[in-house]
Order: structure tokens, then C-alpha cells, then sequence
């Protein structure tokens, strides 16, 4: 089986390890294979959209999540590193209000499985980073939203030791509400 998953302190996020094959050529594995996704995490999705950015270190992306259309997201990294982070903003969850963060890189070629009804950022922590996801619905802008990354509510403990600096921010994260603020709550 090509993945190993492991399950997470909030309900449905698990961090999936390939099974990487090696030589002095280089590496190969699987990065997505259907069967083996459902076989190791008992999910039946269907992918419709892939995306793939790059950003510069100290970009923060998030935390967004779409109100209606949402998208389960299995993310990774082909280039360099991250601090990917997924918040269950489910208002029936035991886990509401919680986070999980993970070292994504292109090194350690983990994914992250972040289940529709969640909100999911990352701040990069290399040089630059190419990050890849899959969406199990298409991006509807106009139900895009996104919560403040630095919530004191939700209380990230976002690893900005490594920048140095404050994180960069796009103008819609920057005016971001906080969880209390976004309706969400219960």
C-alpha cells in the first residue's frame, strides 16, 4: 500500500506518508492513487480541481474555508517547507474551535487530508515553497471566507521564530474576522 495514514486530534484530518522508493537514481512514489487513498483512510472522495501555488517565505495563507461548496483538501508540498494548519469550524464537532499543524515539505513528502468543514492555512518556512492540493469541489470565490490567523481564540502557536518578521499576508487575510466574529460558532 502506498500510504500510511495517521489520524489526528481532530476528527477526520489524517497525515498520510508514502511509501517512498529509493535508489542512488533518485525516488519514486505514488503521490495519489483512488484505491489506496480509500483503503487507508476508509474515504470515498472524488477529486475535481488540483492547485498549486508558490509562494516566498514568511507568506501566510488563512485561514480560508468556502460557506457553501466546501472542499475537502489533501495537501503537499513539491518544493521546500510549511506550516500547514486545518481548524474544524464544524459547529457539531467535539473538536469546534480546535487546530492540528504539521511540518508539510518536500523532504518529508507528507500530506495532510483536511475533510470538507474546515479551515485550512499555511505559513511557508523555507525560502519559497510549491505547494499542491486537491479539492473535492470547485472554488466558488463568492463563498470564500477567511478566519484571522492569529485568533487568540484559536490560539495557533504558528512557528514565526523562523521568519523573523511578521508574516505576509494578502488584503482578504488581513481582514479576516475571528472565529467569534464569523457567525460560525455555536
Amino acid at each position: 500500500m502506498p500510504y500510511y495514514a495517521t489520524p489526528t486530534p481532530i476528527d477526520g484530518v489524517l497525515v498520510l506518508e508514502p511509501k517512498v522508493f529509493g535508489d542512488a537514481r533518485g525516488f519514486f512514489f505514488e503521490s495519489f492513487n483512488e484505491r489506496d487513498f480509500e483503503h487507508a483512510t476508509g474515504l470515498q472522495r472524488h477529486f475535481v480541481q488540483d492547485n498549486h501555488s508558490k509562494s516566498s517565505k514568511g507568506v501566510l495563507r488563512g485561514l480560508h474555508y468556502q460557506v457553501q461548496h466546501a472542499q475537502g483538501k489533501l495537501v503537499r508540498v513539491t518544493q521546500g517547507s510549511v506550516f500547514d494548519v486545518a481548524v474544524d469550524i464544524r459547529p457539531n464537532s467535539p473538536t469546534f474551535g480546535q487546530w492540528f499543524g504539521v511540518d508539510l515539505s518536500a523532504e518529508n513528502k507528507k500530506q495532510l487530508w483536511i475533510p470538507e468543514g474546515l479551515a485550512h492555512g499555511f505559513l511557508v518556512t523555507s525560502d519559497s515553497a510549491e505547494f499542491l492540493y486537491k479539492t473535492t469541489d470547485y472554488y466558488h470565490p463568492e463563498f470564500e471566507r477567511s478566519l484571522l490567523w492569529d485568533d487568540p481564540s484559536l490560539g495557533i502557536d504558528w512557528p514565526l521564530h523562523a521568519l523573523n518578521a511578521q508574516p505576509l499576508l494578502a488584503a482578504k487575510d488581513l481582514d479576516a474576522l475571528t472565529l467569534a466574529q464569523s457567525g460560525l460558532g455555536r
